[in-house]
C-alpha cells in the first residue's frame, strides 16, 4: 500500500512554498510521496495569464527534483476538471494506494466554494498546512464549521490510513511568503523558455501535450 499525498494547483509557476509544504506533510504523515496535480484549467481562476500546461509541468518537475514528489497532469488523462471528480477517479484507479488531500489554510478559507466539497472530504482525509496570515480567515471559513467536528490531532497524523472519513488534520510548516504571483512578477518570461527533450508524465508515463500558446503570448 502506497501512502500518497495529493496537492492540486495551477503551478503557474511552481515555487519553493509548494516544495516546503509537500515535504512538511511527507514528514508529518509519513507519506511515500506527494503527487502535484498540475491542473489543465482551474475553474476558480481566470484563463488570462495562465501559462501553457507544458511550461507549468516543466516548472513543477524542476521544483520537485531530488524529492519524493511527482508532477502530473493525470487530470487530463482522467478527463476530470473538478477536484471531487479527480479524487474519486484516483481512488478507483489505484485501489492499492491510500490518498490524502493537501491544502493550505488559504484554500481551506475558500473550500466551501469548491464543487461538492463535502464529497471531497468524504472521499479522503485532508491535511491543512498553516500559512501566515490565513489562520484566522480559515477558521471563519464556511466549511470549517462542518469540518471542525472531524479534526484530528497532529500527533496522531502518522496513523491517518486508519481513520474513517471525513478527517481533517493540521500540519505545521516553516512560514514561506513565496507565491506564484511573486514569481511571475520577478520573472515574467519564465514560461517562454524552451524545455529540453520530450516530457512524459511521471505518474501515467504518457507523453505530455505539446506546448500551446498562452494568453500572455498572444
Amino acid at each position: 500500500m502506497a501512502r500518497i499525498g495529493l496537492l492540486g494547483g495551477s503551478f503557474n509557476p511552481a515555487h519553493a512554498a509548494h516544495r516546503r509544504i509537500s515535504l512538511a506533510v511527507i514528514r508529518a504523515l509519513a507519506l511515500d510521496e506527494v503527487w502535484w496535480l498540475v491542473s489543465p484549467g482551474n475553474p476558480l481562476k481566470l484563463a488570462a495569464g495562465m501559462a501553457p500546461l507544458s511550461a507549468r509541468v516543466a516548472s513543477a518537475r524542476a521544483m520537485a527534483r531530488r524529492a519524493p514528489i511527482r508532477a502530473t497532469v493525470i487530470e487530463a488523462a482522467l478527463g476530470t476538471r473538478y477536484t471531487v471528480d479527480t479524487v474519486r477517479a484516483l481512488v478507483r484507479r489505484y485501489p492499492r494506494h491510500r490518498f490524502v488531500w493537501i491544502m493550505g489554510a488559504d484554500n481551506l478559507a475558500d473550500f466551501a466554494r469548491w464543487r461538492d466539497w463535502r464529497g471531497i472530504a468524504r472521499a479522503l482525509p485532508i491535511a491543512v498546512v498553516t500559512r501566515p496570515g490565513y489562520e484566522g480567515l480559515a477558521r471563519r471559513g464556511a466549511a470549517v464549521g462542518w469540518l471542525g467536528r472531524f479534526a484530528r490531532p497532529q500527533g496522531d497524523a502518522k496513523r491517518w490510513t486508519r481513520w474513517s472519513v471525513p478527517a481533517l488534520v493540521p500540519v505545521k510548516s516553516v512560514p514561506d511568503p513565496m507565491s506564484a504571483t511573486a514569481r511571475r512578477v520577478a520573472d515574467p518570461g519564465w514560461h517562454r523558455r524552451p524545455t529540453s527533450g520530450a516530457l512524459t508524465d511521471s505518474v501515467t508515463y504518457r507523453a505530455l501535450p505539446h506546448r500551446t500558446v498562452s494568453q500572455e503570448d498572444r
